[in-house]
Protein backbone atom coordinates (compact mmCIF):
# COMPACT_ATOMS: atom_id res chain seq x y z
CA UNK A 1 0.00 0.00 0.00
CA UNK A 2 1.30 3.47 -0.80
CA UNK A 3 0.65 6.89 0.68
CA UNK A 4 0.61 10.26 -1.00
CA UNK A 5 2.21 13.09 0.93
CA UNK A 6 1.74 16.81 0.69
CA UNK A 7 -0.20 19.31 -1.43
CA UNK A 8 -3.83 18.56 -0.71
CA UNK A 9 -6.70 20.82 0.24
CA UNK A 10 -7.11 19.16 3.61
CA UNK A 11 -4.05 20.55 5.30
CA UNK A 12 -0.32 20.42 5.45
CA UNK A 13 0.05 16.88 6.88
CA UNK A 14 -2.91 15.03 5.38
CA UNK A 15 -2.08 11.55 4.04
CA UNK A 16 -4.26 9.93 1.36
CA UNK A 17 -4.39 6.18 0.92
CA UNK A 18 -3.64 4.58 -2.45
CA UNK A 19 -5.50 1.26 -2.61
CA UNK A 20 -4.53 0.11 -6.10
CA UNK A 21 -2.84 -3.29 -6.46
CA UNK A 22 0.50 -3.32 -8.23
CA UNK A 23 0.35 -6.39 -10.54
CA UNK A 24 3.59 -5.73 -12.41
CA UNK A 25 5.75 -8.13 -10.30
CA UNK A 26 3.12 -10.84 -10.66
CA UNK A 27 3.04 -10.46 -14.46
CA UNK A 28 6.86 -10.53 -14.59
CA UNK A 29 7.03 -13.79 -12.64
CA UNK A 30 4.34 -15.40 -14.80
CA UNK A 31 6.14 -14.43 -18.01
CA UNK A 32 9.41 -15.89 -16.76
CA UNK A 33 7.65 -19.16 -15.84
CA UNK A 34 5.99 -19.26 -19.26
CA UNK A 35 9.34 -18.87 -21.00
CA UNK A 36 10.91 -21.59 -18.84
CA UNK A 37 8.14 -24.06 -19.70
CA UNK A 38 8.26 -23.15 -23.40
CA UNK A 39 11.99 -23.91 -23.46
CA UNK A 40 11.81 -27.06 -21.31
CA UNK A 41 8.81 -28.73 -23.02
CA UNK A 42 10.61 -29.67 -26.27
CA UNK A 43 13.49 -31.13 -24.25
CA UNK A 44 11.13 -33.57 -22.52
CA UNK A 45 9.95 -35.24 -25.71
CA UNK A 46 11.73 -38.10 -27.47
CA UNK A 47 12.79 -37.13 -30.99
CA UNK A 48 13.91 -40.56 -32.24
CA UNK A 49 11.04 -42.39 -33.89
CA UNK A 50 10.85 -46.12 -33.20
CA UNK A 51 8.11 -48.51 -34.21
CA UNK A 52 7.58 -50.61 -31.10
CA UNK A 53 6.29 -54.18 -31.29
CA UNK A 54 3.17 -55.09 -29.42
CA UNK A 55 3.73 -56.82 -26.12
CA UNK A 56 1.77 -60.02 -25.76
CA UNK A 57 1.99 -61.38 -22.26
CA UNK A 58 -0.53 -63.37 -20.29
CA UNK A 59 -2.35 -61.42 -17.61
CA UNK A 60 -0.65 -61.70 -14.25
CA UNK A 61 -2.53 -63.29 -11.38
CA UNK A 62 -2.79 -61.05 -8.36
CA UNK A 63 -0.72 -62.33 -5.47
CA UNK A 64 -2.77 -63.77 -2.62
CA UNK A 65 -3.54 -61.64 0.37
CA UNK A 66 -0.60 -61.80 2.81
CA UNK A 67 -1.05 -63.86 5.96
CA UNK A 68 -0.08 -62.10 9.18
CA UNK A 69 0.41 -63.95 12.46
CA UNK A 70 0.61 -61.73 15.53
CA UNK A 71 2.26 -62.91 18.72
CA UNK A 72 1.50 -60.77 21.75
CA UNK A 73 3.69 -60.48 24.84
CA UNK A 74 1.36 -62.76 26.83
CA UNK A 75 1.78 -65.51 24.14
CA UNK A 76 -1.65 -64.94 22.56
CA UNK A 77 -1.56 -65.84 18.84
CA UNK A 78 -3.71 -64.21 16.17
CA UNK A 79 -4.07 -64.98 12.46
CA UNK A 80 -5.17 -61.68 11.00
CA UNK A 81 -7.76 -60.52 13.54
CA UNK A 82 -8.87 -63.99 14.67
CA UNK A 83 -7.43 -65.63 17.76
CA UNK A 84 -5.89 -69.10 17.48
CA UNK A 85 -3.65 -71.41 19.51
CA UNK A 86 -0.56 -73.49 18.79
CA UNK A 87 -2.70 -76.66 18.60
CA UNK A 88 -5.07 -75.31 15.95
CA UNK A 89 -2.60 -73.09 14.10
CA UNK A 90 -1.96 -75.50 11.22
CA UNK A 91 -5.65 -76.23 10.61
CA UNK A 92 -6.53 -72.52 10.73
CA UNK A 93 -3.77 -71.66 8.24
CA UNK A 94 -4.79 -74.47 5.86
CA UNK A 95 -8.40 -73.31 6.00
CA UNK A 96 -7.23 -69.77 5.23
CA UNK A 97 -5.03 -70.62 2.24
CA UNK A 98 -7.51 -73.08 0.74
CA UNK A 99 -6.11 -75.26 -2.05
CA UNK A 100 -2.79 -73.43 -2.39
CA UNK A 101 0.46 -75.19 -1.52
CA UNK A 102 1.70 -74.43 2.03
CA UNK A 103 5.33 -74.57 0.81
CA UNK A 104 4.71 -71.56 -1.45
CA UNK A 105 2.91 -69.43 1.13
CA UNK A 106 4.84 -66.71 2.93
CA UNK A 107 3.76 -66.13 6.51
CA UNK A 108 4.47 -62.73 8.06
CA UNK A 109 5.06 -62.80 11.83
CA UNK A 110 4.48 -59.70 13.92
CA UNK A 111 5.78 -60.29 17.45
CA UNK A 112 5.69 -57.88 20.36
CA UNK A 113 9.17 -56.74 21.35
CA UNK A 114 8.64 -57.99 24.91
CA UNK A 115 7.68 -61.51 23.76
CA UNK A 116 9.65 -64.32 25.37
CA UNK A 117 12.02 -66.09 23.01
CA UNK A 118 10.60 -69.48 23.99
CA UNK A 119 7.07 -68.44 22.94
CA UNK A 120 8.42 -67.23 19.60
CA UNK A 121 10.29 -70.49 19.00
CA UNK A 122 7.16 -72.52 19.81
CA UNK A 123 5.31 -70.56 17.14
CA UNK A 124 8.12 -71.11 14.61
CA UNK A 125 8.21 -74.86 15.39
CA UNK A 126 4.43 -75.13 15.02
CA UNK A 127 4.64 -73.45 11.60
CA UNK A 128 7.40 -75.81 10.45
CA UNK A 129 5.60 -78.88 11.81
CA UNK A 130 2.58 -77.91 9.68
CA UNK A 131 4.61 -77.40 6.48
CA UNK A 132 4.93 -73.61 6.46
CA UNK A 133 8.62 -72.93 5.86
CA UNK A 134 8.57 -69.49 4.22
CA UNK A 135 8.43 -67.07 7.13
CA UNK A 136 9.15 -63.34 7.23
CA UNK A 137 9.51 -61.22 10.34
CA UNK A 138 7.84 -57.81 10.41
CA UNK A 139 9.49 -54.87 12.15
CA UNK A 140 8.72 -51.19 12.52
CA UNK A 141 10.57 -48.61 10.43
CA UNK A 142 12.58 -45.89 12.15
CA UNK A 143 11.27 -43.23 9.77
Amino acid sequence: MAAKLGGGAGGKYEIQQNSEINVTPFVDVMLVLLIIFMVAAPLATVSVEVELPTAVSPPQVNPPKPIYISLQSDADIYIGDGRTSLGTLGDDLRRLIGTRNPDEERIFIRADKTTRYGDFMQLMNALQDNGFYSVALVGEDNA
